[in-house]
């Protein structure tokens, strides 16, 4: 059952992204966040390029096959399986999310696509045992894949139990596998960001936690950084126009590394 009385992370993303798929309740509780920190909308949107990028890089120049997409949210114009599959029509993409709007729009989305290419998964971040066994279904686990965790581990409640969670999930995956790991930040210099979040959190909805750039490098312990290595989003590999949504420092680092 979808609760339209209490805001969601996924449709407000959804609204500051300029999607349709959102309640009275997430735009209220999105200008709200916006009125406090006014840039969160530049942070979606480098959240955003920052994803289809690294797909671009791993299903072009890596050579990936494989995404598994934990925590995917709501569909946008381009999705990762819109955006590997376009590079390499083979490539096969499990999503994993636990959200009833999330899973009614992903069926959605699945059922005009082609069978046995892109494939959901019904599960929790906190399992990554049961996602690594469900994704088996469809994705070889004895070849590499590309991990993406996209803006989902600040709804872990402790920085400890987050990097449980990625290492758990990278030790099922074969070496040459990629994480491709973006998060929203603090401490580099806006504590409109900090407030703004706070006040989220205090309203009754799911919390997000936001972390530090090193926090954030953290989750790559034991992985191969490729260049840039953990930056701001809007930095890593920005394309020969730039990134669209906002060029300098924001408040959200990303990073890619391999595992060896």
């Amino acid at each position: 059952m979808i609760d339209t009385t209490v805001p969601h992370s996924a449709r407000i993303w959804n609204y500051w992204l300029g999607g349709r798929d959102n309640y009275e309740v997430d735009r209220v509780a999105g200008e709200r966040y916006r009125s406090v920190f006014p840039g969160v909308v530049e942070v979606a949107r480098a959240s955003r390029g920052f994803l289809l990028r690294t797909v671009r890089h791993l299903a072009g120049p890596v050579g990936i096959r494989q995404f598994l997409d934990i925590g995917t949210g709501l569909p946008g114009a381009e999705n990762v399986h819109d955006t590997a599959q376009d590079i390499a029509p083979d490539t096969r993409v499990v999503y994993v999310d636990n959200d009833p709007l999330v899973i009614a729009h992903a069926r959605a989305l699945l059922a005009v696509g082609p069978p046995g290419v892109t494939d959901f998964l019904r599960a929790d971040l906190h399992d990554p045992d049961a996602i690594l066994r469900g994704a088996a279904r469809t994705l070889d686990l004895s070849r590499p894949v590309a991990l993406v965790l996209s803006g989902v581990l600040g709804h872990v409640g402790t920085y400890e139990e987050a990097r449980s969670i990625v290492g758990r999930l990278l030790a099922g995956l074969p070496a040459g596998s990629h994480l491709t790991l973006n998060d929203g930040g603090s401490g580099a210099g806006c504590g409109r960001f900090e407030a703004a979040q706070r006040a989220y959190n205090d309203s009754g909805a799911a919390p997000y936690h936001l972390r530090t750039r090193e926090e954030i490098a953290g989750f790559f312990t034991g992985l191969d950084l490729i260049d840039p290595g953990v930056v701001s989003c809007p930095r890593w590999r920005p394309g020969p126009d730039g990134d669209p949504a906002a060029t300098g420092d924001l408040d959200v680092f990303g990073g890619v590394g391999r595992k060896p």
